[in-house]
């Protein structure tokens, strides 16, 4: 099986990652395999990956700083900036 490594033996479809964006921001995310997330810079976000699948849900994911809140609420400001 071709894919990425999440950390576990398990493979995660590089045609999924190509797809998926971020649920808050819609920004690419960009895969951790020694910890097997998906990565959202702009929101400050990790979502994991558990048996080669990702889990997108924000009420899962782990926020990467000290201040989660702060990152979210980074985000959403600037997600409602970018509507018209």
């Amino acid at each position: 099986m071709s894919g990425t490594d999440s950390g576990d033996g398990r493979q995660v479809d590089p045609r999924l990652l190509e797809i998926l964006v971020c649920p808050i921001t819609k920004a690419p995310l960009h895969f951790d395999a020694q910890t097997s997330e998906l990565i959202s810079s702009q929101a400050g976000l990790a979502f994991p990956v558990r048996d080669g699948v990702p889990i997108m849900l924000i009420d899962e994911a782990r926020p990467l700083d000290q201040d989660p809140l702060a990152a979210g609420k980074a985000a959403l400001n600037q997600v409602a900036s970018e509507k018209p």
